[in-house]
């Protein structure tokens, strides 16, 4: 089974909760896996619907003083009245970093390590909170909640290669023996319905990989759900290392940003690409930027009906050089039974 594991001596540090999480995930994956069909009850009201959107110019600036009249909030095509509306730049964030540590990122994990830590140093306000991930063959809670930069340091102190790939090159390519390598879709899955699940306000998931997941109990469209399920807005940062791919980066290195831009485009979310010109410095800065420069929307729906089916969201934006970037639905859960 798929779950996270915590580093010894550092769970007395987190909240009760957190000891149980290995038992908590058996139990959540396993249901899915007896039932492909389904995934589990997440009970959420969704009496108010949850927009983040950022919006753009033609050039890609963010654009961030438009006013609750400059939006159309469109469920299943029909316009909904919007109830809430607010700028995001002082409201609490709950962010979850997920970093790959499959092979394949073995050359780019000190690079990661102080990249991060200086975008938690430089994004986390008061009443912030993140936690810290990291993914390869297995998932493993570095960090759980904190407001605290130091600890989140600490944490990223611990990243080390996780791959059940061997070889000179250990790259995600699967073996004949189908190895886990690289359980990406597990890690958003598990971010998404464990730890963000039961909280409110802002949140995301912040995933540094190649794009490529060999292992998942999950599919990407259950990681997707979840997500949607959360409220939990996917951003993701293509970072890979031709060098692991094999001489002169045969296989191309990476291949998965595919996947990634339907994870984030379905979540509301984007795809940022790490070259030589654009670093993952600059990445964080830019997400930085992006998470405090969000609207945030909520509206009632007129279709009262929770029968758990997906409603399609679409935001329009008066001027039409603008775009709205924002999830494309959310799941019309029923109220939990007492």
């Amino acid at each position: 089974m798929a779950c996270f594991t915590v580093k010894h001596g550092r769970a007395a540090a987190r909240p009760p909760h957190c000891t149980r999480m290995r038992i908590l995930t058996v139990l959540t994956i396993g249901s899915v896996l007896l039932a492909q069909d389904q995934l589990p009850s997440i009970k959420v009201d969704v009496d108010l619907v949850n927009i983040l959107t950022s919006v753009r110019d033609k050039k890609g600036a963010l654009i961030p003083s438009l006013q609750k009249e400059d939006f159309t909030i469109l469920e299943d095509g029909k316009a909904q009245p919007i109830k809430y509306f607010t700028k995001e730049t002082d409201l609490p964030l709950t962010i979850g970093l997920l970093v790959d540590v499959s092979g394949s990122q073995r050359n780019l994990i000190d690079i990661e390590r102080s990249a991060a830590s200086q975008f938690f140093r430089e994004v986390l306000r008061k009443k912030d909170l993140a936690f810290l991930i990291s993914f390869g063959e297995e998932n493993e809670l570095l960090q759980d909640y904190t407001g605290s930069a130091r600890l989140l340091t600490e944490g990223l102190s611990q990243l080390r290669v996780s791959s059940g790939v061997g070889g000179i090159h250990p790259g995600p390519v699967p073996t004949m023996g189908g190895p886990r390598g690289t359980v990406l879709y597990d890690a958003v899955y598990l971010a998404a319905n464990e730890k963000l699940k039961g909280e409110v306000g802002r949140k995301v998931i912040v995933v540094i990989t190649d794009g490529v997941d060999q292992g998942s109990r999950m599919t990407r469209n259950q990681a997707i759900e979840a997500a949607q399920k959360s409220d939990a807005v996917i951003y993701s940062i293509d970072y890979s290392d031709p060098r692991a791919y094999g001489p002169f980066g045969m296989g191309g290195g990476g291949g998965g940003e595919g996947e990634l831009r339907k994870m984030s485009d379905e979540t509301g979310g984007r795809v940022y690409k790490v070259d030589r010109r654009h670093t993952l410095d600059l990445v964080f800065k830019e997400l930085q930027d992006e998470m405090r420069s969000q609207y945030s929307i909520a509206f009632t729906p007129t279709n009262e009906v929770k029968d758990g089916a997906y409603r399609h969201l679409e935001v329009r934006l008066g001027n039409k050089d603008l775009k709205a970037q924002a999830r494309k639905g959310y799941y019309a859960i029923k109220p939990e039974v007492k």
